[in-house]
């Protein structure tokens, strides 16, 4: 089997979004479910673009966690490093819809989520080496053992080939912003990319000031570091270039995923060898792309839809 161009690992579970928008989860009568979770949607988000890709987490034993396999096969993604945990539910997340910045999400992870149970013994250290990209996240640190797993997984592969360290920062699954900044700490070095909103690059470093947080993210060791700016766009820096592309314009229908639409096209425009402004520019559209659709990894879009919203953009800037 060859080795997979995208290898995610972390959290995945069942999001169930509300098909009456602006109302709050008391009103809302109906609801859709999606494959959900950060680097299952960028393993999805990059497979959109043909490579090949596999993630590594744990389901529930129950239907929740039959339906993700169902999911994962369905969009391409590769499910062998899938299984599950007998005795904990498959996790689900609910969203409120408020467009076009206000998302509240609400996650169901109890007693604790699967995911959180994986296990350096269990982990193919042969496939995380070879993988091309290797993609893990904060949320992975936040509780044992998928803490020594998620380290143990980064210090094997020892920065080969592009490791990206998605800062993914949620409070709710950390006991403070100080514990996950001397966990992170530990992941950093092995990183060669840092991903993360300015929240997620204070965390990590103790910088929000863009400029600033990048700088600190290359003290730790990353060579490439990725800092979003929301409504201002994104900053990237690596070997002392700079760039700061402005986001893509589009109608906001439900602004969760689309981090993870960037994150799995910037798996792409690194693997293709793309400069670092047209990187981020397709980044930036597919994320784009992905908010202003209804769901995360339905929602991710093929390279023919991100050119086509690239080039739109293009000819409404000559106007």
């Amino acid at each position: 089997m060859p080795a997979d161009e995208v290898l995610t690992m972390g959290r995945i579970g069942v999001d169930l979004y509300p098909q009456q928008a602006g109302v709050s989860l008391r009103e809302v009568r109906t609801f859709e479910k999606f494959l959900g979770g950060s680097p299952s949607n960028v393993a999805v988000a990059a497979a959109r673009y043909g490579r090949r890709t596999a993630v590594i987490t744990r389901t529930g034993d129950d239907p929740f966690g039959e339906f993700l396999h169902d999911a994962l096969r369905g969009f391409g993604v590769d499910d062998r490093f899938v299984t599950p945990v007998a005795g904990l539910p498959t996790p689900i997340a609910f969203c409120e819809i408020f467009p076009p910045d206000d998302f509240p999400l609400y996650f169901y992870r109890q007693p604790k989520a699967p995911d959180l149970e994986i296990y350096e013994s269990e982990l193919d250290l042969d496939a995380i080496a070879a993988a091309d990209v290797f993609w893990v996240t904060g949320t992975g640190l936040s509780q044992e053992p998928s803490r020594s797993a998620t380290l143990a997984a980064l210090r094997h592969r020892d920065r080969r080939g592009i490791t990206i360290f998605d800062l993914d920062y949620r409070p709710m699954f950390w006991p403070d912003r100080e514990d996950a900044r001397r966990w992170y700490a530990e992941a950093l070095p092995y990183a060669t990319v840092a991903v993360g909103n300015l929240d997620e690059a204070e965390t990590a470093v103790g910088q929000r000031r863009p400029a600033e947080a990048a700088a600190a993210l290359h003290d730790a060791g990353v060579e490439l570091a990725v800092v979003k700016q929301g409504p201002a766009g994104v900053l990237a820096s690596q070997h002392g270039t700079r760039v700061s592309v402005p986001p893509a314009r589009v109608r906001v229908l439900n602004g969760l995923g689309a981090g993870d639409g960037f994150g799995g096209a910037l798996c792409h425009g690194l693997l293709a060898g793309w400069d670092l402004e047209t990187t981020m520019r397709f980044a930036n559209a597919a994320g784009a792309i992905v908010a202003s659709r209804l769901s995360c990894a339905d929602a991710m879009p093929t390279e023919a839809e991100v050119r086509e919203l690239l080039q739109e953009a293009t000819h409404a800037g000559r106007r």
